[in-house]
């Protein structure tokens, strides 16, 4: 299959659009760029903010006299971590995923133009 009929079939199956095209936006190496530097921002915040949440219950204890207050204090510390925790790997795989993108789209239209 030659790159032409590569190029017409990606089309989605739903909405008839090509598949690069968000909304009728064409999806560019410029805007791919730019939404990985907006979560990798994000990424890094929520990087300090995890940090900043473990260090912060690794040095305040539990102090409960009730075992179940105890169970239930540390089952919401280990919460909050893991979802600040899970922000995090999402932001930055987002940041991965995007730049990613942005290097295949220039890739291709490398190929485009030598053709």
């Amino acid at each position: 299959m030659s790159d032409s009929e590569t190029k017409e079939k990606s089309v989605d199956v739903a909405t008839d659009k090509p598949v690069n095209e968000i909304n009728g936006e064409k999806i560019t190496p410029t805007r791919c760029f730019t939404g990985s530097a907006i979560s990798g921002g994000l990424a890094f915040v929520t990087y300090l903010l995890s940090k900043s949440i473990i260090m912060t219950y690794t040095t305040m204890p539990i102090n409960f006299n009730s075992a179940m207050a105890v169970r239930i204090a540390t089952t919401v510390r280990t919460l909050v971590m893991g979802l600040t925790i899970m922000a995090t790997f999402l932001f930055g795989m987002v940041t991965i995923g995007l730049i990613a993108l942005g290097i295949k789209l220039i890739i291709e239209n490398q190929k485009v133009n030598q053709a």
